[in-house]
This record gives C-alpha cells, structure tokens and sequence, in this order.
C-alpha cells in the first residue's frame, strides 16, 4: 500500500513523533522512506544573509545536522533513508519532493499554534492536501521510548528481512 513514504523532518518534538510513526508504517509495509528537512525561506533569513554574509550557510549547516540525526535514527531500525535537504516554502517543497519521488504517503508532525498565528500563515495541512497527490498522515501521538519500542518489536515478524530493531529510540 505504501511503497514510498516521505517523512518531513525538522528535529522538533512533533517532527519525531512524525518519525517515529513513519517508521512503524514503513516497517509495516516494507516501504522505501525519503526522510525531507526544508531550510524556510523567511523575510528574517534573506534580511540575515543580507546583514551578515554567511548567515544562509550557517542555516543550511544546522538544518544538514537536523537531517543527519533522523537518518541515523532511521538507520539504528534498519532503514536505508534517502535524506534531502531543500530549501523553500516548506508546504511547497513537501509537495513537490512528495511528487517527485511518487509518494504514497506524506508524514507531518504538527504543532499547535494560536489563532493569529494561524490566520497569519495559513494551513499547512490545507495546503498538503490540494497539492499532494497522495495520502497524507498529521502525526499527534507521542510515543514514550518504551512505547514505541513495542510497537516497532510487534510489527518486526511481518516485516521484510534484514531489517534492525529498535537499537535507539527514535
């Protein structure tokens, strides 16, 4: 059902939970994961690199530790993530990644945010779901270690071989 999942990735609380719910998915359907970090293109950050040269690349080079945490992470369950780094509107990239790669399912945390908040910038799921072209999953649960750990250890007999377990959490 789900031959390729693309999980969006941003280090926060709600962006492993994301993961994690990802990865119990792909484990579940022996799907391929494409693990996506958007570095925002904001007002502040042009301002930034404007002010102070280099300001960009300092924010590129977090946002490439970002992806290089939730790889390894996928990697200690046995996961061969692709990871991607692109920069842009991150509801836009999203699609766009999740078109590119023929995603079955697009994996998003979420983060409440005030009303003003919200007027201000739009939805986000809204948006995911005119432009994607797939399923797409709001992941809300938080899952303890422990948790999760039994999840992933219940679903690990039906999934495909040569596949880790749950070595660190997620």
């Amino acid at each position: 059902m789900y031959r390729c999942i693309v999980l969006a990735y941003d280090g926060t609380r709600e962006g492993r939970s994301a993961l994690r719910e990802g990865a119990l998915l792909a484990r579940s359907w022996g799907s391929k994961l494409v693990l996506l970090s958007v570095i925002a293109e904001t007002a502040g950050l042009q301002i930034g690199e404007s002010a102070l040269p280099g300001a960009l690349l300092r924010e590129e080079e977090a946002y490439r530790a970002i992806l290089q945490e939730g790889a390894d992470r996928l990697r200690s369950l046995g996961f061969e993530p692709e990871a991607r780094l692109v920069q842009g509107e991150p509801t836009r990239a999203i699609a766009g990644v999740a078109a590119e790669v023929g995603a079955d399912l697009v994996v998003v945390g979420h983060r409440k945010r005030g009303p003003l908040a919200r007027w201000w910038s739009g939805s986000t799921g809204a948006y995911l779901l005119d432009h994607i072209g797939c399923s797409l999953l709001v992941a809300r649960t938080i899952l303890s270690d422990e948790a999760f750990a039994a999840a992933f250890d219940r679903i690990q007999g039906a999934a495909p071989s040569g596949a880790g377990g749950p070595d660190a959490p997620v």
